[in-house]
């Protein structure tokens, strides 16, 4: 049997309904593909076992021709069927793709008018002019293509958090398993929880003597594509993912100062020797010394900041924005931990866009250990995501309320993420938004604002006495779309006024609200709530990579709506909405 992994499946099927769009194959065969992705993605069993028992053909949304081409592709590892369909275009076309704005269709019409098959040839085509001829296309389309791969290049040689992640996690595994390594810890962006990652740093101790045993094991692991360096104390590989990844091997002795020292931004770092100079100390990746260079020994981190005079401040802080006097005037908050999560908020069921079923969602949230759910599908006029009429969003509440029933140990909250239509208004009426437990409130068609259209828009929105939550606020998507400009002095004082939750969107490829302004939104006195906007089962883990955004705006678990109990959270939705949640 292929030990094809499950996400592999996935971005195959996804890859096989873009390739027959390109085709122009007729749209329910591509949407089957699509739809058989996001099926599969949200599936709770195992894969192999499904189709090794025939279970696949089962499920619904997969047909007899799709289980088929899944069969062959979990069992052998390929798909012939794929194979040939990626051979009939040239592999740069689907770069394309990563352009924002521009889909299968519009790149079907470059390609087969004007030849352009790859970023570089589009670039050139938009510089001359040669698609306003194009019918669809035009001057501003044009401008809008060369601002994309302007964005494509300037993110180019970064990662989203979630894939180094697992990349980082998977050699610090392999790392820190060497008999020889004494102690290993992921460092630099991800250990910060930046929101994008540029590289992976691993630090670790060893005897001088087993250097280059561990060297030449870490540069010889399973999934390394290249070896760009590889020295005894520094080696750097790329991965198959394409990520470069460092290895850096100090004396247990030095550990603690390397550690402190590849995990901080470059200007936390600049002002920590700063501070430390002042004290008559030099400050560097090998250690802190005296004036006549002898070493002040620290055994790890917290003696470090111990020596310098200050609390330890914990990785995600380390940006140079005030953690430092914080840390010397004994004010660095007890930053929310992902332990202290005790509900999940904004998920998405099948009813709408989503792979798995309320039941599903429930099952899966009470495995996590969690005391409470939040169930928010899309509104009506969301089509494309099959939102809710009026009719389905009560017949829904129905059946939420028969497992509340069911699970009297566990609650599920009955919401919506209801579109703020163009005007600032809302996608269902007041009566019916009445009757909800809570709203979360979102951008999702008509993007291109200005910064007064974007702020007016979603603050009219806000003033709303049913709305609960602000979803995703800019619409970011990272690495692919910049979010619309928001006034955040003016958002953040109608959120203080309408008593308006912020949701930190905890969807890796969003990250929105930005931790930049998570801070600003505590210090105005703003709840802010980590919801995973979880379109399956599988997507209520993003919670806990949201926590690592909270931290890095010094967010604590008082902050953070859904760190509070099932009961405290009825009360703060009843206080807004004035009913029981309930019924």
């Amino acid at each position: 049997m292929s030990a094809i992994k499950k996400e592999d499946v996935v971005a195959i099927l996804e890859e096989i309904g873009v390739l027959l769009e390109l085709k122009g194959e007729n749209p329910f065969k591509t949407r089957a593909y699509h739809n058989a992705a996001r099926i599969i993605k949200g599936l709770s069993a195992d894969l192999l076992e499904l189709v090794q028992s025939g279970e696949i053909r089962n499920i619904k949304g997969i047909g007899s021709a799709l289980a088929e081409k899944i069969t062959e592709l979990v069992t052998t590892g390929r798909l012939e069927y794929y194979e040939n369909l990626r051979a009939e275009f040239p592999d740069s076309l689907l770069e394309l793709l990563r352009i924002p704005g521009l889909g299968p269709r519009k790149i079907k019409k470059l390609y087969e008018e004007l030849g352009i098959q790859s970023i570089e040839e589009l670039e050139v085509a938009c510089r001359q002019h040669q698609l306003a001829s194009l019918e669809g296309f035009g001057a501003r389309t044009e401008e809008k293509i060369l601002e994309g791969i302007q964005f494509i290049k300037q993110y180019s040689d970064r990662h989203h958090y979630h894939v180094a992640l697992a990349v980082g996690e998977r050699l610090y595994e392999a790392v820190s398993g060497h008999p020889a390594v004494i102690r290993a810890q992921l460092a630099g962006s991800l250990r910060r929880c930046k929101e994008t990652v540029k590289d992976i740093d691993i630090v670790a101790s060893a005897e001088d003597k087993d250097r280059d045993a561990i060297m030449d094991h870490f540069t010889g692991l399973d999934g390394v594509k290249s070896v760009v360096a590889r020295g005894s104390t520094k080696s750097s590989i790329i991965t198959e993912e394409g990520i470069q990844a460092d290895l850096r091997i100090v004396s247990d002795m030095q550990f603690p100062y390397a550690l402190h020292h590849f995990t901080g931004s470059r200007e936390h770092n600049t002002a920590m020797r700063s501070h430390a100079k002042k004290l008559g100390i030099k400050m560097n990746e090998y250690g802190l010394f005296r004036e006549d260079e002898s070493l002040i020994a620290c055994a790890n981190e917290e003696e470090i900041f111990a020596v310098l005079g200050m609390d330890y401040i914990p990785p995600e802080l380390r940006e140079d924005m005030g953690e430092i006097e914080a840390a010397l005037n004994h004010r660095l908050p007890g930053l929310v931990e992902k332990s202290d999560i005790r509900g999940i908020i904004h998920a998405h069921t099948t009813d709408s866009d989503g792979a798995n079923s309320l039941e599903e969602m429930v099952e899966a949230c009470r495995h996590l250990g969690m005391q409470y759910l939040g169930i928010s599908d899309h509104s009506q006029s969301v089509y494309y995501a099959n939102g809710l009429s009026v009719e389905r969003l009560r017949e829904q509440r129905r059946r939420i309320d028969e497992l509340n029933a069911k699970y009297p140990d566990f609650r599920i909250f009955h919401g919506t993420e209801c579109d703020i239509l163009s005007d600032g208004s809302l996608d269902y009426p007041d009566d019916v938004l009445a009757e909800l437990d809570f709203v979360i409130i979102s951008v999702h068609q008509k993007l291109k604002m200005s910064e007064k259209e974007a702020t007016e828009r979603i603050v009219r929105a806000m003033a709303n006495p049913h709305v609960t939550i602000l979803g995703h606020p800019t619409g970011r998507l990272l690495l692919s779309r910049e979010g619309y400009p928001l006034n955040y002095a003016e958002l953040f004082a109608a959120a203080r006024e309408y008593e308006v939750i912020i949701e930190i969107n905890a969807n890796p490829h969003r990250f929105d609200l930005d931790w930049r302004y998570v801070r600003e939104a505590k210090e105005r006195g703003i709840m802010l709530s980590v919801n995973p906007d979880a379109h399956s089962t599988a997507g209520l883990m993003d919670t806990f990579l949201g926590v690592g955004i909270a931290r890095k705006g010094w967010l604590t678990a008082e902050d953070v709506l859904n760190a509070h109990s099932a009961d405290e959270v009825e009360q703060i939705f009843v206080k807004k909405k004035g009913h029981s949640c309930v019924r």
